[in-house]
């Protein structure tokens, strides 16, 4: 599913700021003289491809086959990546201290006690990077060959293709932190077991009983061109990935639970 323009909100009592944006994902500022703007770029989407072209050639010359002697580059990268999410102050001209932080879709905007609270306590994504480290070790367990890659659908960021046993992951995901790509892999790993409830990885995904009731920015993203031509079945497996997504331990469990792991 292609990415939603973001959108922003504008309060201003002295002057407007300019919207930042970095790396696709909106900056919120905040200034202390009163002026306030914020913006949020929407979240990544994922999909299924049901066949890929050439069982044998599981890799293209674009894609970054991520093992486990791979792992620490990847971590590196998103752990530079979090950091962006920590607000930092920059000094207005003539005087007075502006805030600029990163806001995910459906967040509210931060008052000036949260931004600081954040400066002196940054984020640390230690659950995050935990699920990210399990999935990856699970799903090479399961046979799951995993890349990161430009996906076969336009605009997805996560793309699971049962034909072959390939995962992919669009090569920006990590840039956006430990969240977002937790996240995409996390919805990925729903259809790894949907693909396991069938029969095995090679099967096309099956509904796994699970909740679809799909909530905020995930719920909008259907609606996207990406999903425009998709059956009712294909819909409904997105639905039972979209609306289990944010439970980050849920993969794990559906890994153990339905897929043989070696």
């Amino acid at each position: 599913m292609a990415s939603a323009p973001p959108r922003c909100g504008c309060l201003s009592r002295v002057a407007p700021l300019a919207l930042l944006l970095v790396a696709g994902l909106a900056l919120s500022r905040l200034a202390e003289r009163g002026d306030a703007l914020h913006g949020a770029a929407a979240p990544a989407a994922e999909g299924v491809l049901a066949k890929g072209p050439n069982p044998q050639a599981l890799a293209s010359s674009r894609d970054f086959v991520l093992t486990p002697e791979r792992e620490s580059g990847l971590f590196a990268q998103l752990g530079s990546a979090d950091r962006a999410w920590v607000p930092r102050a920059e000094p207005i001209p003539g005087g007075g201290t502006r805030y600029v932080y990163q806001k995910r879709p459906d967040d509210q905007p931060l008052t000036l006690d949260q931004i600081k609270a954040l400066m002196r306590h940054p984020p640390r994504f230690d659950l995050e990077r935990s699920v990210i480290r399990q999935l990856l070790t699970q799903m090479r367990q399961s046979g799951v060959t995993l890349l990161l890659g430009p996906p076969r659908k336009q605009g997805a960021a996560g793309e699971w293709e049962p034909a072959r046993g390939v995962l992919r992951i669009r090569p920006d995901i990590p840039s956006k932190g430990s969240r977002e790509f937790a996240r995409v892999l996390n919805h990925e790993a729903i259809h790894v077991a949907q693909s396991c409830r069938n029969g095995g990885l090679s099967a096309y995904p099956k509904l796994l009983g699970l909740s679809r009731q799909v909530q905020g920015s995930a719920r909008r993203h259907l609606q996207e061109p990406l999903y425009r031509n998709s059956s009712a079945l294909e819909r409904a497996l997105e639905e039972e990935a979209y609306a289990n997504q944010d439970n980050l331990q849920i993969g794990i469990r559906l890994i153990t639970a339905h897929c043989r792991l070696g």
